[in-house]
This record gives structure tokens, C-alpha cells and sequence, in this order.
């Protein structure tokens, strides 16, 4: 077997691989660098599950990096049990053919009760309190203490959020390389996701000075990884789920839905809207250029499509038979999948005026809100002293008092200057995979799900 390590690169597209990016430069000119045709939703969850399955998202079953559970009625998002994964993934192909095989998979997405030998994923903790700490969970758990004790606690804060910056992709890239240095791994996956947070504030633009210093700083990630890699004999493959387009604006589905009458609110104290999607007649699970839209009566879809079809900036709405064309037909899938015009994405906003929007609306708040927010990634501008109502706030928790972190604006849409989820346009600007065996990859582009057959060819060859 040949030992080999995945790296994950979020937002990396060929385009920005050049005088940025000079050792992802090196490994692409030593093997070959393919434009990736990814799959709808282009988003992690899918993209990730297709990767590592080989299988549409209507094959493993996750539609979207959040959906409507219809059993619960409750919409949740980035769930962590690779359980809701259906197919036979990498690591238990690669042991199928070989006992001896091991997988480390760091910090890749539902990595919870995954059947690889060693793995770590965010994981706060929420004491009763309502206080969110900063951790990872582990597998086995011992590792968790152990990269505690090497690099500190896991920097939740600059993972996602408004605080976002290099430092989460560091400690991954140094919990890799300590993983592959003490359990010397046969297939060794890691997820790097720093350029995914200024390309959607700033847009995939190279004349910014913050993007070319993200990609400096991403290579650098890279390069020693690379770098541990070629010292150990291992081949390297780098991957992308999708590239990041401009854009310039939200579309508001819901708020169209519920203007129309079929969405269902219920109201909390201080008048407090909060969705209720099991009594709502039909609504959207937006998720950047993608959004679901669950119909519970099916004499109405077609009237809800009619009403979809004509908002400006929606490019097409997915049916039964265009669902099944996309791989998108499964049970998890919405009634109907609305598609953003390349310049477009769809926010979550279901309320119609932001007096009564709730409460979590204004916070980042990943699993409470019924979709994607691009907006936690800044600081509400209208907020005078930032840093000052910030720390004002993080001090009173850490005070014991309850407060909340609202400082998430929820006006400004047109703040968001990059988004993915849709496909087309130019190979380009969208995902990409390099490889240090260029012979393994085909003469042009190359298929999400040759993925995991790519990625056996390179252990078993």
C-alpha cells in the first residue's frame, strides 16, 4: 500500500493556484491539476459525502449541509453522525482489500461514530448555563486530550464566525501532521477551510490585497503538510468542493412564501416569530445558492413553483424529474430545489420585519437557524465600537450573567461578496483536484465521484 494524504483546500480553485500559492503550484506542475466537476448542492456536506461515497447525493443521502427532518418537523443543520452517510466509504473499501489499512480523517465533515481509525470534528460544549466552549470531539478520546496538551484548545471562535481567521486551519494542519508523525496512518484526510471565509466576505478577487495574503497563508498550511508528506513517502492529493463566485444580493424565499400566505409563524415572548415548519404549508431550507423547499400539500406544488419561478434572481426550480436528472432524488430533498442566478443566494429571512425577528437571528447560531447565514461571518456595521460591544458582552458571560452575542447584522445582504452552491460557469473559478500522480488523473476534467476510486489508485496501485 501507498501511504497518501487528502487534503481538502476549501474554495481552491485553479484559478488562485499560481504566484500565491507557490508549493500548491509545485505539486500541481510535479503530478497534474484537473478542473473538479462537483455535484448539486455544490456545499460541504454533499460535495464531502459524494468524495468519500463515489455516490450522488440521491445515493448517500445528504441533500444539502442541512434539510428538513420530516419525522421531527424540524429543520436541522450540520449534523455530525456519519451515520446519516449512506454507502461504502473510502477507508472501509481500502480495508476490504487490505486488514492492514488505517484512515485518519480530520476534522472532514460527519465524522462522528465514522468507522476510520482515528478522527476529530468541532465539537463544543453547551453547559446549562447557555455558554458555548470552544472543543473537539475525538475518536478514539485519548486523542483529544493528547492534542489539547500539544496545541491548546481547539480555536472554535476563528472556525466560523466573525472572528474567522488562519488559525483554526493551523492547528488542523498540526493535529494532521502529529497524527501522521505518532499513528503513521495508510490514508490520512484533513479539511483546511481558511479561504472559504474572505472569498465569501470579499469575492474570489486576486487584486485584494486580504485574498492574496489568505492564499499565502493557506500554502504555507499546505506546504508543510506537503512537506511531512514527501518525508515520509507519502503521495498527496489536493481536492476542493467548489470555487466561489461573486455575488450581489439575497433572495428572500421565504419571505416570498410567507407573503403568500403558506408559511406559519409562531409567536414567542417579546413577539418573537419563530418558523414553524411542521404547520407550514410550504417553506425553504435555504443553503447558499440552494435551496430545498418542502410542500406538504402536493395538490400545491405546482402553484409554489409558479410563485418561486418568478422571483428575481431564482434561475430554476428543480421538480421530480429534474431532481432524479441532478442525483438530487431523494427522500431528504425538498418537494421542489430552487437554484439562485450565479450572482444570487438565498438567505433564510422568514420574518417581515426584523422587530419580530428571533432571537438567534442577530447571533451565529449554526443549528437554531432554519438555514445558511453568510452574514455570521461579520460584524454588524451599524455597530459603532465592535471590538468594544464584543468584549462588553463576552464579559458579562464570563460574569455568569446570560446575554446574548447579537452582533450579526440582519440588514445588509448585499455585505456577502462570494457564495457557491450552484454549478456552470468557468472550470476556472470552480473546484479543482491535484494530484503528485499526475498519471492518475484523466486527460481533462475530472468527476466528483471518480473520487474515491482516485483515491484507491493511488493507495493500492
Amino acid at each position: 500500500m501507498n501511504r497518501t494524504l487528502v487534503i481538502l483546500a476549501v474554495g481552491l480553485s485553479p484559478a488562485l493556484v499560481g504566484e500565491h500559492t507557490p508549493n500548491l503550484k509545485r505539486l500541481a506542475q510535479r503530478g497534474g491539476m484537473r478542473p473538479l466537476n462537483t455535484v448539486v448542492p455544490a456545499v460541504t456536506c454533499s460535495v464531502q459525502s459524494t468524495l468519500v461515497t463515489g455516490l450522488m447525493p440521491s445515493g448517500h443521502g445528504v441533500v444539502a449541509n442541512g434539510w428538513y427532518f420530516r419525522d421531527l418537523a424540524e429543520i436541522a443543520f450540520w449534523r455530525q453522525s456519519n451515520r446519516l452517510v449512506a454507502g461504502e466509504k473510502i477507508w472501509e473499501a481500502a480495508k476490504a482489500r487490505n486488514p492492514e489499512f488505517t484512515c485518519a480523517k480530520m476534522f472532514w465533515w460527519y465524522n462522528m461514530y465514522s468507522s476510520a481509525d482515528w478522527s476529530a470534528t468541532p465539537r463544543p460544549m453547551y453547559p446549562a448555563d447557555g455558554r458555548k466552549l470552544p472543543d473537539h470531539y475525538t475518536h478514539p478520546y485519548e486523542l483529544h486530550d493528547e492534542l489539547d496538551a500539544k496545541l491548546g484548545k481547539f480555536p472554535l471562535f476563528k472556525f466560523w464566525g466573525p472572528l474567522t481567521d488562519i488559525t483554526s486551519t493551523q492547528w488542523i494542519a498540526a493535529a494532521t501532521s502529529h497524527v501522521m508523525e505518532t499513528r503513521n496512518p495508510t490514508l490520512t484526510l484533513t479539511y483546511l477551510p481558511h479561504l472559504d471565509y474572505n472569498l465569501q466576505r470579499l469575492g474570489p478577487d486576486l487584486d485584494h490585497p486580504r485574498v492574496r495574503q489568505d492564499l499565502q497563508e493557506l500554502d504555507a498550511a499546505c506546504g508543510s503538510l506537503i512537506d511531512h508528506a514527501a518525508a515520509s513517502g507519502r503521495e498527496v492529493i489536493v481536492v476542493s468542493e467548489y470555487g466561489i463566485t461573486p455575488v450581489a444580493g439575497a433572495v428572500h424565499i421565504n419571505r416570498a412564501l410567507r407573503q403568500a400566505g403558506l408559511i406559519r409563524v409562531r409567536p414567542e415572548e417579546f413577539g418573537r416569530e419563530i418558523l414553524d415548519a411542521g404547520a407550514s404549508t410550504a417553506f425553504a431550507v435555504a443553503d447558499h445558492q440552494v435551496a430545498h423547499v418542502y410542500v406538504s400539500d402536493p395538490g400545491r406544488i405546482a402553484e409554489v413553483r409558479a410563485l418561486i419561478e418568478r422571483l428575481d434572481g431564482v434561475e430554476e426550480v428543480l421538480d421530480a424529474g429534474s431532481k432524479r436528472a441532478a442525483g438530487l432524488d431523494h427522500e431528504r430533498s425538498g418537494e421542489l430545489i430552487a437554484v439562485s442566478s450565479a450572482d444570487r443566494w438565498f438567505s433564510y429571512y422568514y420574518w417581515l420585519d426584523d422587530r419580530v425577528a428571533p432571537d438567534y437571528a442577530r447571533t451565529v447560531d449554526i443549528h437554531r437557524k432554519p438555514g445558511y447565514d453568510p452574514l455570521e461571518l461579520f460584524v454588524d456595521p451599524e455597530i459603532r465600537f465592535p471590538t468594544l460591544a464584543t468584549g462588553w458582552r463576552l464579559a458579562k458571560r464570563k460574569l455568569g450573567m446570560r446575554t446574548l452575542l447579537d452582533v450579526i447584522s440582519l440588514k445588509d445582504t448585499a455585505l456577502v461578496k462570494g457564495s457557491h452552491g450552484r454549478i456552470g460557469g468557468d472550470p476556472a473559478h470552480g473546484p479543482l483536484v491535484i494530484s503528485s500522480r499526475g498519471d492518475r488523473l484523466p486527460a481533462g476534467a475530472f468527476e466528483a465521484t471518480a473520487f474515491k476510486q482516485l483515491v484507491l489508485d493511488h493507495l493500492f496501485s
